[in-house]
């Protein structure tokens, strides 16, 4: 009997113990859904040429049916560009308060580390492999689902690339190519 009690006490201790993170990370979901809007240092090479983006707005939608992930949509907006923005799809996690997104169309993924999140602002370091940058955000809106379907699409089927495609050097006006997403100053 000694030893059941003992068992016990072992997997309930452990249990306290490593839900910790669960509850933090779940809490860092939960402050992180909405959509956030500013610097983000994120630049667009197509052909020869790199773009940098004047500002980007990302929105994080947190799954009702897990603890911290969700998805939502990244779109950078340029001045200077042939296209006025970049957007994506994208997937993300909250693991151990480190946040992982990952871009659905692109293929490609990013870390956010070392940042500080309050219901106002969020900032801190974004890394793509090989850069480092620190961006900085404000909470714009919360989630309001009747809207979604002004954002230009209805389902993660349909394209919601740019806002006018860009053509190849030969203007074949069927085929179109998408710039490489990096980040950057």
């Amino acid at each position: 009997m000694k030893k059941i009690y003992t068992l016990l006490a072992i997997m309930l201790t452990c249990a306290l113990t490593s839900c910790d993170w669960l509850t933090e990370d779940e809490d860092i979901a939960y402050t992180l859904e909405g959509t956030w809007q500013g610097e983000m240092y994120i630049k667009s090479t197509w052909g020869s040429r790199t773009y940098n983006s004047t500002y980007s707005e990302v929105t994080f939608l947190k799954d009702p049916y897990r603890y911290s992930n969700g998805d939502g949509y990244w779109v950078d907006y340029y001045s200077d560009a042939p296209w006025d923005y970049v957007a994506n799809h994208i997937t993300w996690r909250v693991d151990y308060g480190t946040i992982r997104v990952h871009f659905v169309e692109d293929g490609t993924n990013i870390t956010i580390r070392s940042y500080r999140l309050n219901n106002n602002r969020f900032s801190g370091w974004i890394e793509d492999g090989a850069n480092d940058v620190e961006f900085h955000l404000a909470h714009i809106s919360s989630p309001n689902w009747n809207r979604y379907n002004y954002w230009g699409y209805d389902s993660w089927r349909n394209d919601y690339y740019y806002s006018r495609p860009t053509r190849s050097a030969d203007n074949d006006t069927t085929h179109v190519e998408r710039p490489v997403r990096s980040v950057g100053k």
